[in-house]
């Protein structure tokens, strides 16, 4: 594997009167070799999240959710309904 690069991404929508939002949270990261840890789903045992020595499977709760891109696209769309 050359690029071992990516980023986890995910999308939210919000339908409103006034037209759509769309909110997006983003965590960088790199694909590791081998399967680290036993936490979480999906991609989390091969995904070192930017800045962390532990796989996203190794990450307590607290830790990945400080992180989380969906928590990241939560947090933009909490923000945006406050000032409405």
């Amino acid at each position: 594997m050359r690029d071992k690069i990516v980023a986890g991404n995910w999308k939210m929508n919000l339908a409103k009167n006034e037209g759509l939002l769309l909110v997006e949270g983003i965590v960088n990261g790199e694909i590791l070799s081998s399967k680290r840890g036993d936490h979480g789903f999906g991609y989390d045992p091969i995904f070192l999240p930017e800045g962390n020595q532990k796989s996203m499977a190794e990450l307590t709760a607290s830790e990945k959710n400080a992180i989380s891109h969906r928590g990241r696209a939560i947090e933009k769309l909490i923000a945006f309904l406050k000032n409405q």
